[in-house]
């Protein structure tokens, strides 16, 4: 008999390094493409080589959290495979190695999976992501919501906020604030050159214009200095720098409270918080998704073929992944279901091939004979 404890050792030792070394892989890869990108933008304003490495680098953890489950995936089937093809997983099985205990030893060794991409995902990947935009802003000296000619447009409450511009989260440039009253007639008009955020809720605005809208006609004043109280903090503008699939959790649902309150639609940032729940544990499910390649002949495919159908399997989860969030948004699907349906379709996927393998077991023991 061989010793379970010894095994599991053994087994996430080569899983550890061969999920590690497929990361390394990818990571390399989408670091490259990022680079050949972002040259294009060498040159404008003072964006140069220096800032070009720093961003491809900050934006290393996020390919991370979104490869993991593939590399997890790839990792994971490729030592099985190996064993397989080497009669060693054989061998563990003649041991006492039963597919339920197998199947137990891989959802343990994958529980650093689990963690490691909740950590990246809440914690390291939404700050690099927000440190990469702010690197590549400051250089380039581009706008949050550049797309659009009058910039940046959010509503809090009964007020319309316009920001020209906002190169950092805390200080911004021509703000224009709209405020109306419970009938919805516009009340005042408030414009400041620039505005500060000074905590707890409050931004200092300088250089500001007010326009009072009365029964006798509007009236404008002129301030140095005035306090603004809104809901708008630095956090709730970086949800604008950084798309909510990058966010953290956290993030995610206070800027959800904030939609809510200001009666907005809430359904994309809904999936994306589901997806982020969700996400850490698709490392299991790709896991269980390898363990059927283990019991396969080994004449029926060599390992550089469960390995090319192990990538395949991987990208279609990404796919995936993405498609069924656009889809469940257009459909208007419930935010749990679009962002679960695609891990639940590849561990029922997993079952099923267990079981089809359970069934053929015979007829390739009656075959070796």
């Amino acid at each position: 008999m061989i010793r379970i404890p010894t095994l599991e050792r053994y087994l996430a030792r080569q899983i550890y390094g061969a999920v590690g070394f497929v990361l390394l892989g990818f990571l390399a890869l989408f670091a490259f493409f990022d680079l050949i990108a972002e040259l294009r933008d060498l040159g404008n304003g003072n964006y140069q080589l220096r800032q070009i490495f720093s961003v491809v680098a900050l934006w290393v953890p996020g390919h991370a959290y979104e490869l993991l489950p593939i590399a997890v995936l790839i990792g994971t089937l490729y030592v099985l495979a190996h064993l397989s093809s080497n009669s060693e997983y054989t061998v563990m099985r003649a041991g006492g190695l039963s597919p339920a205990r197998a199947g137990a030893m891989l959802a343990k060794i994958g529980l650093a999976f689990v963690v490691a991409t909740f950590a990246i995902g809440e914690w390291i990947a939404p700050f690099s992501e927000e440190a990469a935009q702010q690197v590549r802003m400051r250089a380039m000296g581009s706008l949050i919501g550049g797309s659009l000619g009058s910039g940046l447009w959010f509503k809090d409450e009964r007020s319309f906020i316009n920001v020209r511009e906002a190169r950092e989260a805390n200080a911004l440039k021509g703000v224009r604030i709209y405020e109306f009253d419970s009938a919805y007639r516009l009340r005042q008009v408030t414009e400041a050159e620039r505005g500060e955020y000074a905590g707890e809720g409050k931004w200092r605005l300088l250089g500001v214009a007010q326009t009072l809208f009365g029964p006798s006609g509007p009236t404008i004043k002129h301030h140095a200095e005035a306090e603004w109280r809104s809901a708008m903090s630095p956090d709730l503008i970086n949800v604008l720098i950084v798309v909510p699939e990058r966010m953290s959790a956290w993030k995610l649902y206070k800027y959800l409270q904030h939609l809510s309150d200001n009666r907005q639609k809430t359904e994309r940032y809904e999936i994306a918080l589901w997806k982020k729940l969700f996400y850490p544990l698709a490392t299991l499910v790709m896991m269980a998704l390898a363990l059927p390649f283990a019991y396969m002949h080994a004449r029926s495919g060599m390992v550089g073929i469960k390995v090319f159908l192990g990538i395949m399997l991987g990208i279609l989860f990404h796919m995936l992944n993405s498609l069924f969030s656009h889809v469940g948004l257009l459909k208007e699907w419930p935010p749990i279901a679009a962002a679960a349906v695609p891990s639940l379709l590849f561990l029922a996927t997993a079952i099923l091939m267990m079981v089809w393998i359970d069934r053929l077991r015979p007829v390739w023991v009656r075959m070796r004979a």
